[in-house]
């Protein structure tokens, strides 16, 4: 079993929540699979993670996710969905301002061309796709899914303007859209602890597994 995780940075606020980004990790090697790791080969505006401010510098999405994958990583460009049998998405705040723009334009969002692409072709060959806090907002976007953020209720909102469904959810259960083979669970859109990051991101990953083709 390969799974596709599509990262989107490293931090919280600029890139790829690491702890939801590691828990995906460990999920996916708990059940025995393997993680290929993927990034746009895109800028983006870097902050502070001290200060939370922003702090003047662009950096490459590519290369800072780069570290969370430890070298391991290919352009988002390169993904085949022919060769995995799932694609996953950590969430922070990359995932809402890197792979989309979501954080500037809510409803209005664009996604990132090699992001749409890679749910598309994924969502075509019927395999599971999983989102983990706000990257579910993707799955609403492109594919009409139905997912959660939790009990969010301006994001909620947005997701039901741009045509998905939400759901609310706690922790430790994955909300399933059988038809469209999506997964999602609210992990830090809800207040956490790093186990329960970790019981969400393996609850979506282990319903993936339950939802292949």
């Amino acid at each position: 079993m390969r799974i596709a995780i599509v990262l989107s940075g490293c931090g919280v606020f600029d890139g790829s929540e690491i702890h939801e980004a590691v828990a995906c990790m460990l999920a996916v090697a708990r059940r025995g699979g393997e993680c290929r790791f993927f990034a746009p080969d895109v800028e983006f505006e870097t902050i502070d993670h001290l200060t939370k401010r922003p702090d003047g510098t662009r950096r490459s999405v590519l290369v800072e996710a780069a570290r969370l994958a430890r070298g391991e990583i290919l352009p988002l460009a390169e993904y085949r969905a022919e060769e995995h049998d799932g694609l996953l998405f950590p969430g922070g705040f990359g995932a809402a301002k890197n792979l989309c723009t979501f954080a500037t334009d809510g409803a209005a969002m664009r996604v990132l061309t090699e992001v749409e692409r890679a749910i598309r072709d994924t969502h075509r060959l019927g395999k599971p796709i999983g989102a983990l806090c706000i990257a579910p907002v993707l799955l609403a976007k492109v594919l009409g899914a139905k997912v959660t953020v939790g009990h969010d209720v301006e994001t909620a909102a947005a997701i039901e303007k741009m045509g998905g469904k939400h759901e609310p959810s706690d922790h430790g259960r994955a909300v399933s859209d059988e038809r469209n083979r999506v997964f999602t669970a609210p992990c830090y859109m809800l207040p956490s602890t790093v186990a329960q990051i970790a019981d969400d991101a393996q609850a979506v990953v282990d319903a993936m597994l339950a939802g292949r083709a």
